[in-house]
């Protein structure tokens, strides 16, 4: 009973007036249906021309003035008014199935956006602690799956509500017979309650399964150069067997649970049919016409009760989903990074002076050692500062911090004085372009790629930011230029010419901040080269922040930050740095000048 009012709750809190209007409707239908049933035995008896010992209740009363009627007259208006009642009903059905179906899917839509836009607003430190795979598993399978239990939530409903009002009927057709019937029926749901139980915990290994299905699949699909260089093919086909094997165990367990259901309550049913007729004509002398009608109400009734329980199985399978899409919507809320939309009326932060570090402590968790110690620097506006380290060392860590993603747990990062907030947090990335280690694009045509940052971007500004980033010649050489196709994360360019085309991106946003982390530590001298030319066309017009792997690449840097285990112990210019001996810098500088030779 839980699960069902945590199900109306949820859909409530979204359908609202809407649900209630359905179920009125619902309430509605099958009165009609029962109506329909109830009054077609005893006007056909009063009709004269079938007599089936209906006596002198209530209803033969209410239609007594029929048999003033002529046969023939009577017995036409008797079935117009039954096919008036049955056509109204169906009429009323297709308009509640309809609408039924309108709340399902639109509910569906809606813990699909909630779920998607809790995820985007939600802050970096949350995504370093989720899995890629799971993310992905519950927006788009468990999502689905807890939208097939709305519908279940649904139906559920509408056959509660029919087996209600054909219950009351039948009560007052015969009250000690109905309650006979009831009893034995509440004892048949009672003894099957062990299949809701059995669907819960069905649904829970159905969950963990599909979790572990697409997280398998997902690291493989990334990782297939390494499978196929390294031919692990077998083995992870060998994975692939044996996880597919437990999801269709998993599939013919959740069928024999259903049938099982099914066929316990059908012949349960036919025992109580049988019953129910015996104890009539035997212990309660119930007439020819009585009988027949409750007979006819519990025929039609026992379908519906065995929907009852087929649907309460369906949301007990399909709860531990539903759970966990919510589950993740209130984490994401609570992991809320900002509390304004990222629309488009937000301006850039416009910084003049200077970004600063004071006293900055930082930790991934609570259990853990400080990434970041003690960390006070400097960032002159519109200079390029290098951070360089040991891997490790903590330069990726800072440059979070420096971009919001992360909030240092103690100390302050300070724009032109003015401390990072939320408040103005959405400002500092609107001027902000960020270049990773690993350039990611999408799969479509260049220009769709450029034009993601910058939506009204003409084709000359496109062509400039190519020029400046070194990307325009091999680009003038695609077939097809700007429209050319580039494949599943730009798998048909080098890996300098995707990292020269993300750069492209990034100076097509125009930003006042550049942050370029690691983007040349892949590239062969030539694109290195390049990239450099195109850093060196950019300074004095944008502060840059590189960290650096390749110390070649930062020669013409304003300011070098050396970095060991989180603290800062070497900052100045290049030439001055790799003229003090015995320090780190010149350690790395040298060991990579070794390399080179």
């Amino acid at each position: 009973m839980k699960q069902l009012v945590y199900f109306l709750k949820q859909i409530h809190s979204f359908a609202g007036k809407r649900l209630y209007v359905n179920l009125l409707a619902t309430v509605f239908m099958s009165l009609l249906e029962g109506v329909g049933i109830l009054l077609l035995i005893p006007m056909v008896s009063l009709s004269g021309i079938v007599n089936l010992e209906t006596g002198r209740s209530s209803i033969v009363r209410a239609f007594s003035f029929l048999q003033d009627i002529p046969h023939a007259i009577s017995l036409l208006l008797i079935l117009g008014s039954y096919v008036f009642i049955v056509t109204g009903q169906n009429i009323l059905q297709r308009q509640v199935t309809v609408q039924n179906t309108i709340i399902q899917l639109s509910f569906l839509r809606h813990m699909r956006l909630e779920t998607y836009r809790g995820l985007l607003h939600a802050d970096w430190n949350f995504f370093i602690k989720k899995r890629k795979s799971d993310l992905i598993n519950l927006l788009t399978a468990e999502v689905t799956r807890a939208g097939a239990g709305t519908s279940s939530f649904l139906q559920f409903i509408a056959s509660l509500i029919f087996t209600c009002i054909q219950i009351g009927l039948a009560l007052w057709l015969s009250p000690k017979i109905t309650i006979f019937v009831l009893l034995c029926g509440l004892v048949i749901i009672f003894l099957n309650r062990k299949f809701l139980k059995r669907s819960l915990a069905l649904g829970n290994r159905n969950f963990e399964l599909g979790k572990s299905y697409l997280a398998g699949i997902t690291d493989q699909i990334n990782g297939i150069k390494d499978i196929k260089s390294n031919t692990l093919e077998e083995s992870r086909m060998s994975w692939y067997r044996s996880i597919t094997e437990e999801m269709k165990n998993e599939q013919v367990e959740y069928t024999r649970l259903k049938t099982m259901s099914q066929s316990y309550y059908k012949i349960s049913s036919a025992v109580l049919v049988a019953a129910f007729i015996y104890a009539a004509v035997k212990l309660f002398h119930a007439e020819a016409s009585q009988l027949m009608l409750i007979v006819l109400i519990f025929s039609r009734l026992w379908p519906k009760v065995a929907g009852i329980q087929a649907s309460m199985e369906q949301i007990a399978t399909t709860l531990p989903a539903f759970k966990a899409v919510k589950a993740l919507q209130d984490e994401c809320k609570n992991a809320r990074e900002f509390e304004k939309e990222a629309n488009q009326s937000i301006e850039p932060i416009q910084f003049k002076k200077d970004i600063q570090c004071r006293n900055v402590y930082f930790r991934y968790n609570q259990d853990a050692s400080y990434a970041l110690h003690r960390i006070n620097l400097i960032i002159p506006s519109n200079q390029m500062t290098a951070f360089v380290g040991r891997s490790g060392a903590g330069k990726s860590t800072l440059i979070d911090l420096l971009m919001g993603l992360n909030q240092p747990e103690k100390g302050q990062v300070l724009i032109d004085g003015i401390p990072l907030s939320k408040d103005n947090l959405l400002s500092l990335r609107r001027a902000i372009s960020y270049v990773p280690q690993d350039p990611f694009l999408f799969n479509a045509s260049i220009r769709e790629n450029l034009l993601l940052v910058e939506p009204n971007a003409s084709e000359q500004r496109m062509w400039e930011a190519l020029e400046f980033s070194s990307a325009a010649e091999f680009v003038r050489r695609l077939p097809q230029g700007l429209d050319s196709l580039i494949g599943d994360r730009g798998i048909k360019l080098s890996g300098g010419e995707r990292q020269r085309l993300v750069l492209a991106r990034a100076i097509l946003r125009n930003p006042s901040i550049l942050v370029l982390d690691e983007a040349t530590s892949a590239l062969d001298t030539e694109n290195e080269a390049k990239i450099q030319e195109a850093l060196e066309r950019l300074k004095g017009k944008m502060t840059i922040i590189v960290i650096a792997h390749r110390l070649s690449t930062i020669r013409n840097a304003d300011q070098v930050i050396v970095l060991e285990q989180g603290k800062i112990i070497q900052q100045g210019g290049f030439t001055q740095l790799a003229e003090e001996k015995s320090n780190t810098f010149s350690q790395l500088l040298g060991k990579q000048m070794e390399a080179a030779h």
